[in-house]
């Protein structure tokens, strides 16, 4: 078989509010994660080892952190004369579809016209907020196969999370019926928001719904697009069943960083047969372990320094545990620093905060501390921003 034309667009896009204080000042992809990488590090990977050379990157929330982190796509062989890296910004214009977009519909059908000039055989459409590998162009192979306009990637996930996503119901490989976000899931098979589009028929498709809806109205892609294409029989599903996990919620967030400290790890980012590639920082140093430190099941960043006590936590690169210090199943973004006498525990602290003394367990929830805080009292869990739904 000739190897098809393959095109990946990142919706990066997205205000990332489930995350709350993390994408205060950054974009949801650039959210760090496990030390080192950063969260659109998984789908570019995952380009770079399925030998794709054309990925386009949909920026619109706090560009300037992806912008910086991206790098030209050198870090995953896509700084290219030709090809490569292109990220796409939003942009006003005398034309319909241009400027900020409301959802993934939008965001999809605003660079309707780009897809249409480069024709590719099969456009994969992926977001950047889960943490998994899978290669794109196998997927994208099998789908052009199919004859079918789309073909979703689905995933179980735990029955009482499934309301969150696009609900499938399935009938061999074809989708026979798709809710997005319903009230009661009928199931947990859902689609993980990889989908791999024939681009004229879906393009056409998101169309029509502009003439009918207008361009405001096209929502994600959950919300009118893909219903229409399941109704029309031209849905079918890719079934997912290695380690994928959503952290796009704090909660989830905390949750997969726990689960990397595991005997058995669910997923190995030093692979070398699938490596999950990210840019590196100069001038950090091995990480330092001083005299007296106690460290129990702990993932260390490159320029970490740990004098006091750590069990079950995620140290990201700089970040500092004195001496006096003690910090339990906690996640520490590069930069952050627990002073002598402060005890973190169940907590996200976020990049540059400076916890001092006489800090310690704040309730039974996640504590979130951002924001380039100076913490001197209790976590205050509770001292977070507003959630918003246009994640």
């Amino acid at each position: 078989m000739p190897r098809i034309k393959t095109l990946v667009l990142i919706l990066a896009g997205g205000a990332g509010g489930r995350l709350e204080l993390l994408t205060h000042t950054r974009a949801k992809p650039a959210v760090p994660f496990a030390g080192t990488h950063r969260l659109i590090d998984f789908p570019l990977s995952n380009c770079f080892n399925a030998q794709i050379d054309d990925v386009w990157v949909s920026q619109q929330f706090n560009p300037v952190s992806l912008s910086d982190h991206l790098a030209n796509g050198r870090p995953w062989d896509l700084d290219r004369t030709s090809g490569g890296l292109l990220v796409l910004h939003p942009r006003q214009g005398n034309e319909a579809g241009t400027g900020f977009q409301e959802g993934t519909g939008e965001a999809l059908w605003s660079q309707a016209d780009l897809i249409r000039e480069f024709a590719p055989d099969a456009l994969v459409v992926v977001s950047a907020d889960a943490v998994y590998k899978l290669d794109y162009r196998a997927v994208a192979e099998e789908h052009c196969e199919s004859g079918k306009a789309v073909t979703m990637v689905t995933t179980e996930v735990d029955p009482d999370d499934a309301d969150r996503y696009g609900v499938v119901q399935v009938k061999g490989d074809k989708v026979t019926e798709y809710v997005y976000k319903p009230d009661e899931a009928k199931g947990n098979l859902i689609s993980n928001e990889v989908f791999v589009f024939t681009p004229e028929p879906v393009l056409a498709v998101l169309d029509e719904l502009v003439e009918e809806k207008g361009q405001d109205d096209l929502q994600d892609l959950g919300h009118f697009l893909l219903p229409r294409l399941t109704d029309a029989g031209e849905v079918r599903a890719h079934r997912f069943e290695d380690y994928w996990r959503d952290v796009g919620t704090i909660p989830a967030f905390h949750a997969a960083h726990m689960e990397l400290l595991g005997d058995e790890p669910p997923i190995d980012l030093d692979d070398p047969g699938w490596p999950v590639l990210t840019r590196a920082i100069a001038n950090r140093a091995s990480a330092r372990i001083g005299k007296g430190a106690q460290i129990d099941c702990a993932i260390v960043a490159p320029g970490a320094t740990v004098a006091g006590a750590v069990t079950r936590s995620v140290l990201g690169r700089g970040a500092i545990v004195e001496r006096g210090a003690t910090v339990e199943d906690s996640v520490l973004l590069p930069g952050a620093i627990v002073r002598a006498g402060a005890t973190v525990r169940n907590a996200i602290i976020d990049d540059h905060v400076d916890v001092r003394a006489n800090v310690g367990e704040h309730g039974g929830d996640i504590a979130l501390v951002g924001l380039h805080a100076v913490v001197e009292d209790d976590l205050p869990s509770g001292a977070r921003f507003p959630q918003v739904d246009d994640d």
